[in-house]
């Protein structure tokens, strides 16, 4: 389940008239059959927790062309269970669906099923290493797990589990790669960024971070900044006040920190532009309170302090998710609306000039972009 998600809300998909939607039940009716190659941004839609109606949406960048429900009416297969996140190679798509438990794969120009790997507990992200060898995250596991993207097997699993006595959860979330060595951010009532040797599938150390990082990036001189929400309000494990960190990757120190002023605020999905040179996150409450001046925030590498106004104002939205296209700078922000219709996704340029809009599919909570 998405972090900012307390609540599960209904919602049921056109053709399912009772009951929810199953994992790899096939439906018969005439399946779309497209070529799309080139520039796109996919969109993961992660539908309403249990019940089976996420989605991936398709937007051409250069045309403005939006299609909605694409694994489903190319495959008549419905997706699954919270759509997390989709990673490409080549022309190979990864969707991660998070509480079914399986990632499923596709062609990303015709958007057809490939195959699926499973057996995973609560998957989160996947990347890929090589060939042969990439690693999935996962919010209970208590270990990251090794596929091979080839044979769609899993072949091992890196522990995680007591790496942190005074917490529960031992989930890892995202993953940012530098030399021989992943950085994984444990989010889930944690407060550590786990050390991956990619070579030895080893965890090799750990670094203190504000409680609950949720999103990495490195910059433009390989430094690596961490944006931690410091949980909630209530928490078993305390609240700590939300804040932005820079990291050296190679003393592995924290050399820089930047504390929000409200207790109550949620930082999340830290971002960088193409030059690496800017960073953009999300700032508002995802425990349910009220933040002053929500919005999506930008803030230069070099900066002293952070901003005070943000670069676009949420105004009447429910800003969800956020993403940069890596070829472009274009900032991709989702409007999750009332969590049970479907969501609207706003493109600006990095100026914050508006470039495009178009409707997704409910609660559009992640963006993949493929050149």
């Amino acid at each position: 389940m998405k972090m900012k998600k307390l609540i599960s809300l209904i919602f049921l998909l056109p053709l399912l008239f009772s009951g929810c939607m199953h994992d790899d039940s096939l439906y018969d009716f005439q399946k779309q059959e497209v070529n799309r190659k080139g520039s796109a941004v996919f969109i993961v839609n992660e539908g309403n927790f249990m019940y089976g109606n996420a989605s991936l949406s398709y937007y051409n960048p250069k045309t403005g062309e939006v299609l909605n429900d694409i694994f489903y009416n190319t495959n008549g297969l419905p997706l699954g269970d919270v759509a997390n996140s989709m990673t490409i190679s080549d022309s190979t798509g990864y969707v991660v669906v998070n509480n079914s438990g399986k990632i499923y794969i596709l062609n990303t120009n015709t958007f057809k099923y490939v195959g699926k790997i499973t057996g995973l507990t609560s998957p989160r992200n996947i990347y890929l290493i090589n060939s042969n060898k990439a690693y999935v995250t996962d919010l209970y596991a208590k270990a990251i797990t090794i596929v091979d993207p080839a044979t769609r097997q899993i072949i091992g699993h890196i522990s995680i589990d007591n790496h942190n006595p005074r917490f529960y959860q031992h989930s890892s979330e995202q993953m940012v790669f530098l030399g021989k060595y992943a950085f994984v951010n444990s989010w889930s009532n944690d407060d550590k960024i786990l050390v991956i040797n990619i070579i030895t599938d080893k965890l090799v150390d750990s670094i203190t971070v504000v409680k609950q990082p949720n999103s990495m990036v490195l910059d433009k001189n390989n430094k690596l900044w961490v944006l931690s929400d410091g949980a909630f309000y209530g928490s078993a494990y305390g609240q700590d006040t939300a804040a932005l960190m820079r990291i050296n990757p190679v003393s592995r120190k924290v050399e820089k920190v930047f504390h929000f002023p409200d207790l109550g605020a949620s930082p999340s999905g830290l971002c960088i532009n193409t030059a690496g040179d800017s960073l953009f996150f999300l700032y508002n409450s995802w425990a349910g309170g009220q933040v002053a001046f929500p919005g999506v925030y930008n803030l230069s590498v070099s900066a002293s302090a952070l901003p005070i106004r943000p670069l676009i104002p949420q105004q009447n939205h429910l800003f969800y998710a956020l993403g940069i296209d890596p070829y472009t700078s274009h900032i991709y922000v989702s409007d999750a609306h009332d969590f049970m219709s479907r969501g609207e996704v706003y493109i600006f340029s990095e100026r914050a000039v508006l470039l495009d809009s178009l409707q997704a599919g409910i609660i559009p909570g992640s963006f993949c972009f493929e050149k």
